[in-house]
């Protein structure tokens, strides 16, 4: 899976489990503050990955992660571990 597929998963399924509109999901959008995510939302991301990816998040890996762009490197990051 390349970078591209990984962005393009992770934007549907934010519309589609988050209600987010596409328009507010760029690159440098904030998580909290410009897509509403909050942290009992991080807690369905972990699991919404899970089902999308195939991998399990731990807590660590998205405390350090801030903006769309910082969730989509790690993903990517992990499905080349995965």
């Amino acid at each position: 899976m390349d970078i591209q597929e990984v962005r393009d998963k992770t934007r549907q399924f934010l519309i589609e489990k988050f209600d987010i509109d596409s328009a507010v999901i760029t690159d440098d959008a904030s998580l909290k503050d410009d897509l509403g995510i909050d942290s009992l939302d991080f807690v369905d991301i972990v699991v919404v990955v899970e089902d999308v990816f195939g991998f399990v998040l731990q807590a660590d890996d998205v405390k350090q992660v801030s903006t769309f762009e910082q969730l989509c490197s790690l993903l990517y990051s992990k499905t080349k571990t995965a």
